[in-house]
């Protein structure tokens, strides 16, 4: 008997994704947390939430904690076979951009991390 067993609980993989849940694979949060973190040093964004469900993993970035995400990045599987899996929208819910490949995805904010490096 393992000791979280007998302490009454129950042993949980990490990330403790359910069946069937749509989640990150470590490569792919690995690229999204670099483009966060750069975002951060740049003083474009300063909180982030993630949110997984049987339907898609999303990563939205705030510039403040208090208001809506300045970009949101969807995984969608189901979508893998038409437009591309991943999503990337804008402040007001608009749709940026589309595609298989998330670095491509992730371009117009990478092109807006450049303009504010120099300006």
């Amino acid at each position: 008997m393992s000791a979280s067993t007998a302490a009454g609980g129950s042993v949980v993989a990490f990330p403790g994704r359910a069946q069937g849940q749509v989640g990150f694979e470590r490569e792919e949060l690995q690229r999204i947390l670099d483009l966060y973190g750069r975002m951060v040093a740049a003083g474009e964004w300063r909180d982030y939430a993630m949110d997984f469900d049987k339907n898609a993993a999303i990563f939205s970035a705030f510039r403040r904690a208090a208001e809506r995400p300045q970009a949101r990045i969807e995984k969608r599987p189901s979508l893998r076979n038409k437009q591309g899996m991943w999503t990337l929208f804008g402040e007001h819910g608009q749709t940026l951009k589309r595609g298989h490949d998330l670095a491509n995805v992730l371009a117009p904010v990478e092109r807006r991390l450049v303009k504010a490096v120099d300006e």
